[in-house]
């Protein structure tokens, strides 16, 4: 366990706004767990890629760096992989690509790490983490102790799960177990991957989604970003239709509960892409990213974000809800009424 102190915000947040925390713990051993104070548990922290530290923090944080993969079975259809947290995310992508092993190529360049995934369920080109998950280990602050959590278990949902609800802040999760398939099984019907051969390869889907993740995103190592700032919103098929008749070109995808249109979509037809004031704007390329152009603070972003949702609602009757983890000073997760 290494404990830092009054650590610059901007190399835990890939939004970079420059803040204080007061306190970072990084723990590699599983061991070191029980020596965490759970009275006043840490804010859980992983690469800093959907986090965004809105003023500098009072409470320690703690990161879980262990990162061992381990095939625990394998037969000619599937293989089990037992990953810890503290695993790159597209490290592993990269890694299952090479061994030909399908099921996460479609989630190929999305930053972070291994135990950020399941907390929102991350999920890009028509797949889910959930799609390959048969269980989440979850050290309980309460119990001193491991749960397994099997996929049922994390109540997964869109950007959702039982890791953002029930047990936030009640524990840290610190490893999972995901089944991929030896066998093809390319998903290739969203847009962008259309286009691609039939059959599809395993290494021409990885390949096509990191083109096109290249060329929507910015590098957050350039641009400061936390990727797509707000949740696809799911509206009722009624009031998609009624939408329709205003503004015939909106797309929209069914899904389980309703219609999913596209946030990007919206906040372009609000007039906000390529937008910028006081060091903070949204993406030219895309304007569901929001960017720190250098020298923001947190209450421009906030200010912002109130005017993109204010502005999309005015338009469509439809309220974005952020995708992004915005903590304020106490590590709480600050939710724009």
């Amino acid at each position: 366990m290494h404990i830092l102190y009054n650590q610059p915000a901007e190399a835990y947040s890939t939004f970079r706004l420059h803040n204080t925390l007061s306190e970072v713990i990084l723990i590699d051993e599983l061991s070191d767990l029980a020596a965490v104070n759970t009275e006043h548990p840490p804010v859980i922290i992983g690469e800093g890629s959907n986090t965004v530290f809105l003023a500098s923090q009072d409470r320690p944080l703690l990161r879980f760096l262990a990162k061992s993969r381990t095939i625990t079975a394998e037969n000619k259809q599937h293989v089990e992989l037992h990953v810890e947290a503290g695993h790159n995310w597209h490290e592993l992508v990269t890694w299952a690509v090479a061994q030909q092993l399908w099921g996460l190529e479609n989630l190929a360049l999305i930053p972070g790490s291994v135990g950020a995934a399941p907390v929102q369920n991350i999920g890009a080109y028509g797949v889910e983490f959930s799609d390959v998950c048969s269980y989440v280990d979850f050290y309980d602050w309460t119990e001193r102790k491991i749960r397994r959590l099997d996929n049922k278990a994390c109540q997964f949902a869109y950007r959702d799960s039982i890791f953002k609800q029930q047990l936030q802040g009640k524990g840290i999760i610190v490893a999972v177990g995901l089944v991929l398939n030896r066998e093809s099984k390319p998903v290739v019907s969203y847009p962008g991957l259309d286009t691609l051969p039939v059959p599809a390869s395993l290494q021409q889907i990885y390949q096509q989604v990191i083109a096109i993740r290249q060329a929507k995103l910015p590098d957050y190592k350039v641009i400061a970003n936390c990727g797509s700032f707000f949740k696809n919103p799911v509206i009722s098929k009624a009031q998609y239709q009624l939408l329709q008749s205003s503004f015939a070109k909106i797309p929209g995808f069914i899904v389980e509960g309703g219609i999913k249109v596209p946030a990007a979509w919206l906040i372009d037809q609000a007039g906000f892409k390529g937008y910028k004031q006081d060091n903070v704007g949204c993406y030219e390329h895309q304007p569901l990213v929001l960017v720190n152009f250098g020298g923001a603070d947190g209450p421009a972003l906030l200010a912002l974000v109130r005017l993109i949702r204010q502005q999309v609602q005015a338009l469509f009757q439809i309220m974005l809800d952020p995708e992004v983890r915005l903590l304020d000073s106490n590590g709480q997760h600050y939710v724009e009424s």
